[in-house]
């Protein structure tokens, strides 16, 4: 790769959970678009695939990065997250980016009819996931000198819905975990912020949201490049709730 290809991501190495669709697919294209040399994760190996050959065309036609391939599901494999962070530190000497676009909806019903298997993996995937990435991916991230944390969130995390009970409370706890950890690391050079990214044509809205016109909405593509951008080196912003409108 010629240095005038090289792009502001370029040596980078990101960690992106949920790659292999919708928003973390996008978000991951959009990094190696940018140079970086991502680590997807997803439960879907075919999806992992399929972003990793997009990354493949993309690196092609714009001289950007490359990606590793780590299938696993963040319920049932959860202690594989554990050594996750060792082992990209013992690869790569540092991580520079993480972003946790990996979520699962639930079952939309009363607070009352919750049941404790659809609660279980709400918490498990949207909460405890992240928790465990933080635990294993915080020395990594310390030991970059321009470390970035994105973590995806939702206004129902602020605004109690009717039904969204279980889904809100997950990303609640989410919010207030991720911002309690970016003011712990507020004197180091790791930056932390979550995205709310709206309204946008995934999977997760469309079971949502079944009635709903796909094409009236924002595509995975056009909020990647405004996730890359909480990313660069030079994002001064930490603590943040960045929305996408």
């Amino acid at each position: 790769m010629s240095a005038s290809l090289q792009g502001p991501l370029s040596g980078r190495v990101a960690l992106v959970t949920g790659a292999s669709r919708g928003i973390g697919a996008a978000a991951a294209i959009e990094l190696a678009r940018l140079g970086a040399h991502c680590v997807l994760t997803a439960r879907s190996q075919g999806g992992l695939e399929e972003t990793d050959d997009a990354i493949r065309a993309v690196s092609k036609a714009h001289g950007g990065g490359s990606a590793t391939l780590l299938p696993f599901d963040l319920q049932k494999d959860a202690d594989k997250l554990d050594p996750l962070g060792p082992s990209v530190f013992e690869r790569f000497g540092r991580l520079d980016i993480l972003v946790h676009a990996a979520g699962v909806l639930g079952t939309l019903t009363p607070v009352a009819h919750i049941t404790p298997r659809d609660w279980a993996e709400v918490v498990a995937v949207n909460l405890t996931a992240a928790w465990r990435l933080i635990r294993t991916l915080d020395p990594p991230l310390r030991a970059s000198d321009a470390g970035r944390a994105v973590i995806l969130t939702t206004g129902l995390a602020r605004s109690p819905t009717p039904y969204w009970g279980a889904y809100g409370a997950s990303k609640a706890g989410l919010e207030h975990l991720v911002s309690t950890w970016a003011a712990e690391v507020a004197a180091t050079p790791l930056r932390v912020n979550l995205f709310d990214p709206g309204p946008v044509n995934t999977k997760l809205r469309a079971k949502a949201m079944p009635g709903e016109d796909p094409m009236s909405l924002a595509q995975p593509a056009d909020v990647a490049p405004r996730i890359a951008a909480l990313c660069l080196p030079g994002e001064a912003r930490s603590g943040e709730v960045v929305r996408a409108a």
